[in-house]
């Protein structure tokens, strides 16, 4: 229950970045969801149907690499983020007025502190909000690359592809975002994996001290 309860409330932090700050400010998203709009601009796709088509494979693919428990988990990250993002544009509980330098600097460094935390907690749970966190969690497997370094990787490939349509700048803020966010996400995950080897190098103190 506190794993369901940790990854509803990851999603809620990332959905209030990308909502509150993101958006506001003009700032894209990386991931499928850049891809998703790359769609919407190139296509005239619905994100909200494309992001479930790319998601879908590796969402298959994590049902034979991690199971059941993983694939629900992700389902559930990936539902909890919509429906966030739903909840906070109903709200609609802030307006900024200024969209332009300094203040969209100071929104993609807050956004990418938000969204990386937010994003830091789900991974940290088992959970995944969308394909592209399933593929770098095992690229990560595979390569030894951290996370937060795989999707900074993807995130910069999409956002060059969307230069199609994104104005230079924002793709430049937008960058700045989701540099900082997988940063974030690089050191939550590295110091949950301390964490977790610091018991066991302490059992074995007493046995040496005694050697």
């Amino acid at each position: 229950m506190k794993r369901v309860a940790t990854i509803v409330l990851g999603t809620l932090i990332m959905a209030f970045g990308y909502y509150y700050l993101n958006e506001q400010f003009g700032l894209a998203e990386g991931g499928f969801v850049g891809l998703a709009l790359l769609g919407r601009y190139l296509f005239d796709i619905d994100p909200a149907i494309s992001m479930i088509v790319l998601d879908i494979p590796f969402f298959l693919i994590a049902l034979w690499w991690k199971g059941w428990r993983f694939v629900g988990q992700a389902v559930l990250a990936a539902a909890s983020l919509s429906l966030s993002y739903a909840m906070w544009d109903r709200l609609d509980l802030l307006t900024f007025d200024i969209q332009v330098w300094p203040a969209t600097l100071f929104a993609a460094i807050a956004s990418g502190i938000v969204t990386g935390y937010g994003l830091g907690l789900v991974l940290k749970s088992g959970g995944a909000t969308g394909g592209d966190d399933l593929f770098a969690l095992g690229l990560s497997k595979w390569s030894g690359v951290s996370v937060g370094t795989i999707l900074i990787a993807f995130d910069v490939v999409v956002l060059a592809i969307s230069l199609i349509y994104l104005p230079l700048s924002n793709a430049l803020y937008t960058l700045i975002a989701v540099s900082i966010a997988g940063r974030v996400v690089t050191k939550m995950l590295t110091e949950d994996a301390v964490e977790v080897a610091i018991p066991s190098v302490t059992k074995l103190t007493p046995k040496n001290d005694l050697a």
